[in-house]
């Protein structure tokens, strides 16, 4: 499994001709499963880069963004951008108008590459986006086309590749991207190689079987899913197959249908899944329920995962029977959740890393009942605390170039020496497996991986002439389905004026509107569920910053 090339256009060549009729990338559509082999994502990519060198005529270092939803496209599409020498912009397509604006502002794509479903969100873009030369669709050509298919390109398949440094952009990955300053992470081919060889040596670890069937559910511009699911499954020889339906039925029909090996998931999928088991269970007769009570009573008592497999055997039988386990990562997993699936048979490996780290920096491989552990940092990777703070610091080749357009806000996060500063607290055990405590940064993590930026939150209800003053900040629920997640509230102190101007029903709706019509500028997951208005000024530095922490702890009294 171990990534031995050092350069992209060999791997490429290497993996395609090794695997040629294996499928690599599959989707199921309505039309049925739509697959493609490592050959035909071969050809695809290398007609698309002929296209874009040729006709086109991008230039070596030239951004493509790609705008579509995850498919079996998404990836031949990366790889002809790689061929052509040019640098990948994967876009969130639930970003708002508003956001991608911002974002291919800093970036300046001359292609941009679109699914069928976001046509119209690419041409109000290129109207608005003056590098954008060139539109593409990335679907079949239809009679509601009115732009190129990747599809109608001319059966050209060999342009001249262009070879590039191993220090050369390979992406730029947006962690956000409404306030003034886009923050676009810039991975190298270096820092994706350093990925490869490292997650090759955790999957050896992870898996008895030099071949698996991999289940996608996460968007390919998370960068989680591009190194993990998408880059390191590829180079391993593995198939993986995408899914139109986040519905955890549709998921295990799916599992079953294409007997699915191992997964990549957000800690709240998992706590989905453990809820759908649980209520088919309780919906289910006394003595089925009783006998699975019995079973995971007596199974805490049992190490071997095959025993569990057996005693629990009509619930491995809904995931297809051939289910192994998963890597989470994006969040921190609930510790009762992961527990809950090891006890049952199926293996969760906790992960942790930063997109600042190409993402990955440990996996809990190997200690298995320190379930709350991250593991070992993987082996380019150096860790250490900083002594006064507690905060994990890690150094190694996977550590991102910088931030696009951003020296200053690089120079924040990445020390003199090369130290990555993670903003999470930290701690060892006498075994060097990593334990995540607590963070440093503001960053809201939501349930899903999703991160949000306060401060992006805020510039946009500063707008607000009503407003004197605001404070964003991640509150943790303690009660419902949700128990134990982050949501986002908001703090605002209405201006003086306003305040005399309303009673206090009248306020408090007024100020709730306008916070929901600013926050339509944001996409879906990033508006604040919880709005506290305060009549009073919201505590202070000596240099006037918002005591966020104090905030916190008065909206929760």
């Amino acid at each position: 499994m171990i990534a031995r090339h050092k350069n992209v256009l060999s791997l490429l060549e290497d993996r395609t001709n090794k695997y040629l009729d294996r499928v690599a990338l599959g989707i199921k559509t309505q039309m049925g499963w739509k697959e493609f082999t490592y050959r035909g994502v071969g050809l695809l990519s290398r007609k698309l880069a002929s296209y874009l060198i040729d006709e086109i005529q991008v230039k070596k270092g030239d951004k493509l963004a790609i705008l579509s939803e995850s498919k079996p496209e998404y990836g031949a599409c990366v790889f002809a951008s790689v061929l052509a020498g040019m640098t990948t912009v994967p876009l969130d397509v639930k970003l708002t108008e508003y956001e991608l604006t911002s974002i291919l502002t800093d970036c300046e794509p001359n292609v941009l590459l679109v699914s069928q479903k976001y046509i119209d969100t690419a041409k109000k873009l290129k109207q608005s986006i003056n590098s954008i030369t060139h539109i593409l669709v990335m679907d079949e050509p239809s009679y509601n086309l009115e732009l190129t298919s990747i599809y109608e390109l001319p059966e050209n398949f060999d342009a001249k590749w262009r070879k590039r440094s191993s220090n050369a952009t390979a992406f730029i990955v947006y962690t956000s991207g409404t306030t003034g300053s886009p923050k676009g992470v810039e991975i190298t081919y270096k820092n994706m190689f350093s990925q490869l060889d490292d997650l090759s040596y955790a999957l050896n670890e992870i898996l008895d079987k030099d071949y698996c069937k991999i289940l996608s559910i996460l968007p390919m511009n998370h960068l989680f899913e591009m190194t993990v699911g998408f880059s390191t499954f590829l180079n391993c020889g593995f198939s993986v197959y995408y899914t139109q339906s986040l519905k955890p039925k549709d998921i295990l029909s799916i599992m079953r249908e294409k007997q699915i090996n191992f997964m990549i998931v957000v800690p709240a999928f998992l706590k989905l899944l453990k809820t759908t088991i649980e209520t088919e269970l309780n919906n289910g007769s006394k003595s089925k329920k009783a006998a699975f009570e019995t079973a995971y009573h007596i199974a805490k008592f049992i190490p071997s995962a095959r025993i569990k497999k057996l005693i629990f055997h009509r619930i491995h039988k809904k995931f297809g029977g051939h289910f192994i386990g998963c890597i989470s990562g994006g969040a921190p997993l609930d510790i009762n959740v992961g527990k809950f699936f090891e006890r049952i048979g199926i293996k969760v490996y906790q992960g942790y890393g930063l997109s600042e780290a190409s993402p990955v920096i440990s996996v809990n491989t190997d200690k298995r009942r320190e379930i709350a552990s991250v593991g070992r940092p993987m082996k380019s990777f150096t860790a250490k605390l900083a002594p006064e703070t507690g905060e994990l610091l890690v150094k190694g080749p996977a550590v991102m170039k910088g931030y696009h357009n951003q020296q200053e806000m690089t120079e924040a996060v990445i020390d003199k020496d090369g130290w990555l500063h993670t903003g999470d607290i930290a701690k060892f055990d006498k075994d060097g497996h990593i334990f995540i405590t607590g963070r440093i940064k503001n960053m809201i993590v939501l349930s899903g991986g999703k991160k949000v930026f306060p401060e992006e939150v805020e510039a946009t209800l500063e707008k607000s002439p009503m407003f004197k003053e605001v404070c964003v900040f991640g509150h943790t629920r303690t009660f419902g389905s949700k128990d134990g997640t982050e949501e986002i509230t908001a703090v605002i102190v209405p201006t003086d004026d306003i305040i005399k101007q309303y009673g206090e029903d009248e306020l408090d709706k007024l100020i709730k509107d306008e916070v929901k019509t600013l926050s339509r500028q944001l996409t879906a997951y990033k508006r604040p569920v919880n709005i506290i208005i305060s009549k009073n000024e919201l505590p202070r530095t000596a240099t006037r910053k918002v005591k966020r922490n104090e905030v916190k702890k008065l909206a929760e009294v």
